[in-house]
């Protein structure tokens, strides 16, 4: 269909998530193909993928194997339900998942995507704490600005206001503490690093609410909202330290830090802590299928083992059984092609591609790992003065975005808390992508200078 004919249907008919209806005054982008890091749209233009779709294509477009997974499954079972059933492809992905797993996690549980895995995460810890005979466990606790999705349940765990207000009032119980933003933080932004003062803010949020009432802490190894918050050395362990001491379960919510993105399988892995809970979804299936999983401790599933008790939740697609064949292909090629090594050999060249920026006034931080990094955009670097609302308006969606794209490069400009560009590329991507990424974003920083300076 000609591209024209397929803005009119989309104007028509599409409702886009998170985007305003009939608002493009440029004419809408449809992308049609892809292969490798790069995609078309329908007009013939090439984008490099700068935020691998949403932080999930991992071995990047038009991978036939994956294809072939699909629809080899498809031929044999299209579907049917894991409720009380089985059927081999989600038993088998359930125990690579398990094999994959540090620690203890052993049980998997399926979703489609990833807030139903934080929705899942917050019911199972609820459904735990009443089965253990502390019924009055049910808050959770997340940080500031995190995202955790966007399900009722995952929304209340989610930091961002903006998103939130329309839909007040959620699910009570969602207690939020600071995050671990070294750049703007006042306790510590002068030293090498951030101090621990917000994990002990974890431990103050608990006493403050009553230990006996808190089920979980949800918190992500990179944060992403915001733009990819590291946390310091000693962070998670702290963490693990006053879960353990006031019998709080710890989420790793890792829909965005699994299978790969920050050189691990799982980002726990990265900063050395053991979770009682991984929240994942995205790179599981690298895009080719919606599926997201729900992995639990030993600890967390001994009260449903052999007792007769049923986690009482489920989704009907989750599992699917061709989202989970799709998943084990993928698995397997990052096994063959090293994918994980590949990330770790290369993201010294990608992180050195982007500090190559930092000479340019309006880059005021540059934080992130592996394939997972975020550039905090300024008016001055040597003041770290901030944009105001009107301004960071006119640089995120007034010209950044629409000048990336016409320099052929997608990724993300966003103002959840101060503005930033997000990349994510696929974990494929090698030199030549690291140099289009810096010469890009070179030439439209430097041209934002002089936009911002009208």
């Amino acid at each position: 269909m000609e591209h024209q004919r397929l803005v009119e249907l989309a104007e028509a008919h599409l409702w886009g998530h998170f985007t305003a209806i009939n608002n493009n005054v440029d004419g809408m982008r449809i992308l049609e193909r892809g292969d490798g890091c790069y995609l078309w749209d329908t007009e013939g233009n090439r984008y490099f993928d700068g935020l691998a779709g949403l932080f999930l294509s991992q071995l990047g477009h038009g991978r036939p194997e994956l294809a072939k997974a699909a629809g080899d499954q498809a031929a044999v079972l299209g579907y049917f339900p894991i409720w009380t059933y089985g059927h081999p492809t989600a038993i088998e992905l359930a125990a690579k998942l398990a094999e994959l797993a540090p620690g203890d996690i052993n049980r998997v549980f399926f979703t489609t995507g990833g807030s139903e895995a934080v929705e899942s995460a917050w019911k199972l810890a609820r459904q735990y704490f009443k089965l253990k005979g502390q019924p009055e466990r049910t808050k959770v606790i997340s940080r500031n600005l995190a995202y955790h999705g966007t399900t009722m349940g995952a929304l209340s765990i989610t930091g961002l206001e903006s998103i939130k207000t329309m839909f007040e009032p959620l699910v009570p119980g969602a207690i939020k503490v600071p995050e671990t933003n070294h750049y703007r933080c006042p306790t510590c932004q002068d030293e090498p690093h951030c101090s621990l003062h917000a994990a002990d803010a974890i431990e103050e949020a608990i006493l403050a609410e009553g230990p006996e009432t808190i089920a979980a802490v949800f918190l992500e190894p990179i944060q992403n909202a915001g733009g990819c918050f590291e946390p310091p050395p000693g962070y998670f362990q702290r963490v693990r330290e006053i879960c353990d001491q006031y019998g709080v379960l710890l989420v790793s919510d890792e829909v965005i830090c699994a299978y790969g993105r920050l050189g691990y399988m799982f980002g726990c892995e990265k900063y050395g802590y053991h979770p009682d809970m991984i929240t994942t979804a995205k790179g599981l299936t690298s895009g080719y299928a919606p599926l997201g999983a729900m992995l639990v401790s030993d600890k967390v599933a001994e009260p449903f083992v052999g007792t007769g008790e049923s986690f009482l939740h489920g989704i009907t697609f989750a599992g699917h059984p061709v989202s989970c064949a799709v998943a084990l292909a993928n698995l397997e090629i990052f096994e063959n092609e090293k994918i994980i090594e590949h990330v770790k050999t290369n993201e010294t060249a990608f992180r050195a591609a982007l500090d190559n920026l930092a000479d340019l006034p309006i880059v005021g931080d540059i934080r992130g790992a592996g394939y997972f990094y975020g550039i905090e955009l300024v008016k001055d670097n040597t003041t770290r003065e901030s944009f105001n609302a009107e301004e960071r308006e006119h640089l995120l969606r007034g010209f950044l975005s629409n000048r990336l794209l016409e320099l052929g490069m997608i990724c993300r400009a966003d103002d959840r808390g101060e503005p930033v560009i997000q990349l994510s590329p696929p974990l494929i991507a090698g030199e030549e992508e690291f140099e289009f990424i810096n010469s890009t974003l070179r030439q439209v920083l430097t041209e934002a200078m002089a936009e911002m300076g009208k």
